[in-house]
């Protein structure tokens, strides 16, 4: 089954277009690569971005408190599983 998918027009600066392409072919992929090599650096980019701002929040927690916060949150999740 193939997934949905949306069609985005963007604007790219010259250079980064170049990089890209440039970056694909080497890596053997084709044009039609582009497409999901964005939607891959989308995900990364999004988690990298979560990832940051969770250890920024959570920056003042000394590790024993961070680990009891993680074991509650693994006793929760387990006990509202179907």
């Amino acid at each position: 089954m193939k997934a949905s998918t949306t069609r985005w027009n963007l604007s790219i600066p010259t250079e980064a277009d170049r990089l890209v392409r440039v970056f694909l072919a080497r890596m053997g992929m084709r044009k039609g690569d582009l497409s999901n090599f964005v939607a891959a650096a989308c995900r990364a980019e999004v988690l990298r971005r979560t990832v940051a701002e969770v250890q920024g929040r959570n920056a003042s927690l000394t590790a024993d408190e961070a680990m009891r916060l993680a074991e509650e949150a693994v006793a929760n999740a387990r006990a509202t599983r179907p």
